[in-house]
């Protein structure tokens, strides 16, 4: 193999220099020049922007890119100093139009000078960290014109007197409004606020300022709140016609702050016209536009919540103390759940169904109910009276409806046992007289109570019901084991469980002969039947049908109450009985007998008695007789007792007793509850457990739970911690 010479490569420089011509740079940018004056004379038709490109691009290539960009600079600032001045020279109107005209042909000029210059600012821009085309276009228009010394100022002042004049009612080109404010939202955020935003606010403020002064003085509260929120409506318009949208924010807060949160407490408390006024007269609209503007701002809505709460508890207040309305505890509750209505509509219709707004109304209702002690009485008087003949006609929906609103007022009070005790009562009345409207009605509000607070609640109200329907059997197996019975007087008996029932004293009366000898009858039966039970006679709770023939033979048949057929068949063997010999054969309470005997011969239409005197009340020594004038169209006539709807006070009182009575065991199954599952406890929490613990029944009293304590103590159930003694333990 012949060993090959090697040879070495070596690359020379190019032999050949190209000389660029010194006065390239020069001519290349009078073409360019020239064709940027010519693009601003609007005759950019006749020029080639390939070759325009294609010399920007050359320039750039040759180093001549900060000639090329000095000089951009230099011919759009003397461009821009000639349309300033015939910016300047524009007259009134003209002035905007001049600037808008103007600030279009400078951005399609400058969108032409990008594209010729682009490669520039692609590569020459970035590497020099200039500015480049279209934004530094955009600041010398903003230096130039926008802030130059003659049109800054007069700029700022013809656009805040356009948007006063739209203000005052004139009507503006809010197309040219929009185009010169954009114009500055363009130029830069800066440039936006600092040239216009920022002035268009303070002058803003001043201006609802005054307004608001002027309105608050002339205006009532209503008429005030509607010009609230026209302004504020407009001044929204106005964003979305030429603002910023970010202008949106900062212009409401500004009328927001003038016209409602600086006159708030003024507005509302406004004389015959204020929040009360609106509430007074359900006044929905005003209302809702003031809960919607006051929402708006800070503390807003808690004011008027302020204002409608003690509103609500004042008049609230005045209504459960009202002697007047006291006298008809159905008018009483009417009157509340008419409150209650009033106030929901309102929260509903006006305030947006605002759950602050509806847990200030029920701690409200809360708080005034519960001032008068004999709320729970009432409320179950109101149910008394609806059930009885108040639903009568009325659709099972509307039924519901009530008895739901019932239940409403029920949730507020504290002392739900004496509600019980008080419903029990009337609910015993209502079913041993018949007198109930519907049975349905009846079960209906037993499941509601139920549900609210459990079934100790109702058991016995449940047990009721119960025996009401076991009594019919039992007539039924009574009068089939005495067939000899159906000529003779009828007798119906509902024999009620003794734990069930409200416990009535038994009293004693002396029935006339032919029913005292029937009662015996049907005992013998039910205790040969029943073993192991007792049976004592409530003749107090009982009624009668009777049949009396009058002076001219005149029949008519008597509804009454038991005792009062023991009065009436009295005068079967006497003419005339005095007050003493009729309490004496009766044996009936003195108070019942005065009101048996004042319903038979004081009431007109009903009179069966006389009496002698005449007089409405009954005194020892009347004297009664048949009243043998007595007429009615009515064959058979009903003859009420004369009833104290209301409790007298010492039934009241003694009403209270058993419900402080049924309290204590109560007390103290709850202590015993709490004590055994935390074994040791300090005497404030078991005092705050108990309340916990009770209070959808009653509100424990704290004094009443220190003696239960001490009772417990005694018994053994609990000890006192021998160091520490308001430390309580539990003994196993």
């Amino acid at each position: 193999m012949s060993n090959q010479k090697k040879r070495n490569f070596q690359i020379e420089a190019f032999k050949h220099r190209v000389v660029v011509d010194p006065k390239y740079a020069d001519k290349t940018w009078k073409v360019l020049e020239h064709a940027i004056r010519e693009i601003y004379n609007h005759n950019a038709s006749g020029l080639s922007f390939e070759e325009l490109y294609r010399n920007a691009y050359n320039m750039v290539l040759h180093k001549f890119g900060e000639k090329l960009y000095s000089g951009l600079v230099t011919t759009m600032t003397s461009h821009l100093k000639e349309i300033s001045k015939s910016i300047e020279s524009a007259q009134g109107g003209m002035f905007l139009e001049e600037m808008n005209k103007k600030w279009t042909e400078h951005n399609k000029a400058l969108q032409m000078i990008r594209d010729i210059l682009m490669y520039m600012d692609r590569t020459y821009i970035p590497s020099t960290q200039k500015t480049p085309v279209h934004e530094l276009g955009l600041n010398l228009w903003r230096d130039n014109i926008v802030r130059s010394s003659k049109i800054q100022t007069r700029l700022l002042n013809t656009l805040l007197e356009l948007v006063l004049r739209e203000r005052t009612g004139d009507v503006i080109n809010r197309g040219l409004m929009r185009n010169i404010i954009k114009m500055l939202m363009d130029l830069g955020p800066s440039v936006y606020q600092d040239d216009f935003e920022n002035h268009f606010l303070e002058v803003s403020a001043e201006f609802y300022k005054g307004e608001s002064q002027n309105f608050i003085e002339c205006c009532d509260c209503g008429d005030y709140l509607q010009q609230a929120e026209r302004r504020l409506n407009e001044e929204l318009e106005r964003v979305t016609h030429y603002l910023d949208a970010k202008s949106e924010a900062k212009i409401t807060n500004v009328v927001e702050k003038e016209m409602i949160a600086n006159h708030m407490l003024r507005l509302v408390h406004m004389e015959n016209s204020g929040l009360v006024n609106m509430l007074l007269d359900d006044k929905y609209e005003d209302l809702g536009r003031m809960y919607n503007l006051f929402r708006r701002v800070a503390n807003g809505l808690s004011t008027i919540r302020e204002v409608m709460t003690s509103h609500i508890r004042e008049t609230g207040k005045q209504l459960v103390s009202d002697p007047e309305t006291l006298k008809d505890p159905v008018e009483f509750v009417q009157r509340l759940l008419d409150e209650k209505d009033k106030y929901d509509s309102i929260i509903r219709l006006s305030f947006n169904n605002d759950k602050t707004f509806l847990n200030a109304l029920n701690s409200s209702f809360e708080y005034f109910i519960n001032l008068n002690n004999r709320s729970p009485e009432f409320i179950s008087l109101f149910v008394d009276d609806k059930l009885r003949k108040g639903l009568e006609g009325v659709s099972e929906e509307d039924v519901e409806i009530i008895l739901d609103k019932v239940m409403m007022l029920f949730r507020y009070l504290q002392e739900k046992d004496v509600f019980e005790k008080y419903y029990k009562q009337h609910l015993a009345k209502r079913l041993l007289s018949g007198k109930t409207v519907s049975d349905e009605a009846e079960r209906s509000l037993i499941v509601k109570l139920k549900t609210e607070c459990g079934y100790q609640f109702t058991s016995k109200l449940e047990g009721m019901f119960t025996d009401m329907k076991t009594a019919q059997d039992t007539m039924q197996g009574f009068y089939a084991s005495h067939p000899e019975l159906g000529d003779g007087p009828t007798l119906t008996v509902q024999v009620l469980t003794t734990g069930s029932w409200p416990t009535q004293p038994s009293v004693t009366c002396n029935l006339p002969l032919e029913m005292s000898e029937l009662c015996e009858k049907f005992r013998s039966y039910y205790l040969g039947t029943h073993t192991g039970r007792r049976l004592s006679w409530q003749t107090n709770m009982g009624t009668a049908d009777i049949k009396a023939t009058f002076g001219k033979g005149q029949r008519h048949e008597l509804n009454v109450s038991t005792y009062q057929m023991c009065v009436l068949m009295l005068f079967n063997n006497a003419d005339r009985l005095n007050y003493k010999e009729i309490e004496q054969a009766t044996e009936i309470p003195a108070l019942d007998l005065k009101r048996c005997l004042q319903s038979m011969a004081c009431v007109k239409g009903k009179n069966v008695l006389r009496k002698e005197p005449m007089s409405k009340d009954i005194g020892e020594d009347d004297a009664f007789f048949v009243n043998d004038k007595f007429t009615s169209k009515l064959h058979k006539v009903k003859i009420g007792t004369v009833v104290a709807q209301k409790e007298s006070e010492p039934e009241k009182q003694e009403t209270r007793q058993r419900v402080e009575e049924d309290r204590k065991p109560q007390i103290e199954a709850a202590i015993v509850r709490i004590m055994k599952s935390r074994r040791t406890l300090d005497h404030n929490n078991v005092i705050s457990e108990v309340t916990k613990q009770l209070q959808s029944r009653f509100l424990a009293n704290p004094t009443e739970v220190k003696k239960r304590i001490e009772s417990l103590i005694e018994r053994e159930f609990l000890e006192r911690d021998n160091v520490d003694r308001k430390l309580y333990r539990y003994l196993a």
